[in-house]
């Protein structure tokens, strides 16, 4: 898939969110890569024959406070090759796309691993 495309898939994955939680997310790059680097799958303890679709990276707003002016914005990152390794079909890439979107958003609102799952399941 072109990287325009697959940006494409993404920017549609963001404006998929509902409103209420769209217009709460700031201070936030929403970027695409081909791969995680060596260093990002070291910080979330994945070995080299695993997988990392997307990553957040920042304060979540649940820590946000007093003296975090200032920051850095949050950055949360979509893998696109490991996204298409795992699909296999455009169909299955788009909403593997949404999945992970909404998977890094829910990040950026303090949502540990653990809950994001737990909503997924839902």
């Amino acid at each position: 898939m072109q990287r325009s495309d697959f940006e494409k898939l993404v920017s549609d994955g963001i404006a998929g969110l509902p409103e209420r939680i769209r217009k709460k997310v700031d201070n936030a790059a929403v970027c695409v890569e081909d791969r995680p680097t060596a260093e990002q799958l070291r910080k979330v303890k994945i070995g080299s024959g695993g997988s990392l679709l997307g990553l957040y990276e920042g304060v979540p707003k649940t820590v946000w406070g007093r003296g975090f002016g200032g920051n850095l914005p949050d950055k949360i990152t979509i893998f696109q090759k490991p996204i298409e390794q795992q699909a296999r079909t455009p169909e299955r890439v788009k909403a593997l796309v949404k999945e992970v979107v909404w998977h890094e958003v829910a990040h950026h609102f303090g949502f540990g691993e653990r809950g994001v799952r737990e909503m997924e399941r839902k």
